[in-house]
């Protein structure tokens, strides 16, 4: 048997390619829109893909199962477990087999079996791996966002997230009686999860690629309490704010990802003029320069997305599904952060420009914008003396464990919605932990025509270092 794990460090994400050495064959488990990698791999392993499933209709990236499928012939293995607003809509279009409860299939030597491990969601399976050739023993589960290591899968996203309301307890619920089935495995069993560190489909998810089910029996929080309702509210309590973004992957997910190919690249020779136009006409234009760049000069009426490892993560909170948007972007970046967009349902750039285009600009007389910083002893100053509004855009859980007195929370998702909250009349400094996220906070504002907006140097970090006054709570 081959097994490999294939991670994408940006979204915290696992696939899993399952192959038989012996007939060639293989399944491929939780593919995401990046299917190119998934059949360079079985390729280069002697391999043909012909088999493919996933744990459950995700919500924090496009899936790419259907697009896998259609590229490759291969057979879609779907979950029927969930009720009927939670089924695949497209389902019957591509011929999938829908699996229940301990339904088998098989992949050459290789047997899986359907496990229902609802609570993250109603339809989630996990799927018992036992290679026949060796043995009639299973070695290990593929438990997507049911178990992970050191936590489960977080369930309230279809409340908070999809909206629909009353699930999260329930889910709770669902989750606890999951994993008292669980409990009745063999220890031995490895575990194989659809996420790692850094995901938001779970609270504290362990960094490392793998576990075993013995292992989470003795350390996983979630193993550790035996009582159902105390259950429900430890795994509710705490949960981060899911991405706005999560909403549009489940609908999307659900009735089935469009099939559009590799990410094409627009040209980036666009005209100045193009840029006015598209501004004018309140088309987004994100610049993704580095944040210093933008701070210190950058075209006015566009919103800052540093390109790196934040980049996805806002770009989901912050960028429109329902129209297009443009891009400025280091040539070399260019390709990668089309890839990227697209991971997660963000195909309608239209437009590319390269950093070159603020020459441009300036050259044809446009002004440009420029945002202060400011530092804690010169910011603490103004607030002090009532001089500043203080705009803190951390998460919920960030500011009730400590924030500037005096300030105003905004989560910097919800930020583009709740403009109207933060006052004009005043400079507004900006704030996130450590100063990564407050530039782009800044960006919103400066969008948006307030008259002054400064970033302040180094965050709440450097404020709590300088020993000056913290409150806790909400």
């Amino acid at each position: 048997m081959i097994l490999r794990l294939i991670y994408d460090e940006i979204l915290a994400q696992a696939s899993y390619l399952v192959g038989c050495a012996a007939t060639g064959e293989a399944l491929l488990i939780d593919p995401n829109r990046n299917i190119h990698q998934y059949i360079e791999l079985a390729t280069d392993k002697g391999l043909r893909i012909t088999t493919i499933t996933e744990t459950h209709i995700h919500a924090d990236f496009v899936s790419g199962a259907r697009e896998l499928a259609q590229a490759t012939g291969a057979q879609l293995y779907l979950s029927d477990m969930g009720s009927a607003d939670w089924e695949y809509g497209y389902a019957g279009e591509t011929g999938a087999i829908l699996l229940r409860d301990g339904v088998t299939f098989r992949v050459g030597n290789i047997q899986i079996e359907a496990l229902h491990t609802p609570g993250h969601t109603p339809e989630h399976l996990s799927f018992l791996l036992t290679d026949t050739a060796t043995t009639d023993e299973p070695m290990g589960i593929f438990t997507g966002d049911f178990l992970f290591v050191g936590d489960v899968g977080r369930p309230d996203l279809l409340e908070k997230a999809a909206g629909v309301s009353g699930t999260a307890d329930s889910g709770a619920r669902q989750l606890y009686r999951s994993l008292q089935r669980f409990r009745e495995l063999p220890d031995y069993l490895q575990i194989w999860p659809g996420h790692g560190a850094g995901s938001a489909c779970g609270r504290a998810l362990g960094a490392v690629p793998q576990t075993t089910l013995g292992y989470e029996k003795r350390i996983n929080w979630a193993f550790d309490v035996t009582d159902e309702q105390r259950f429900v509210e430890a795994v509710l309590a705490g949960q981060p704010e899911p991405p706005t973004y999560f909403a549009e992957m489940k609908r999307i997910n659900r009735v089935g990802p469009a099939l559009v190919g590799s990410a094409i690249l627009p040209p980036t020779e666009v005209s100045i003029e193009q840029l006015v136009a598209d501004l004018q006409s309140g088309t987004l234009v994100i610049d993704a320069r580095p944040s210093r760049q933008y701070m210190e000069e950058h075209i006015p009426g566009t919103i800052h997305v540093p390109f790196g490892p934040i980049f996805l993560n806002w770009a989901g909170w912050l960028l429109p599904y329902d129209q297009p948007f443009s891009l400025i972007v280091d040539a070399e970046a260019a390709q990668e952060a089309l890839t990227q967009l697209r991971l997660i349902g963000l195909d309608r750039v239209v437009h590319i420009w390269t950093p070159d285009v603020l020459a441009a600009w300036k050259q044809a007389r446009h002004p440009l914008g420029k945002t202060p910083q400011i530092t804690v002893e010169e910011a603490r100053q103004m607030l002090v003396q009532k001089q500043v509004t203080w705009l803190d855009i951390r998460s919920s859980d960030e500011y009730a464990a400590g924030h500037v007195p005096g300030s105003q929370h905004i989560h910097l998702g919800t930020l583009q919605q709740r403009l109207r909250e933060v006052s004009p009349d005043k400079p507004v400094v900006v704030q996130c932990q450590g100063g990564n996220r407050s530039p782009i906070g800044a960006s919103l504002l400066d969008a948006h025509h307030y008259p002054q907006v400064m970033d302040l140097v180094g965050g709440f970090n450097l404020w709590r270092k300088a020993g000056y006054p913290v409150v806790k709570g909400a």
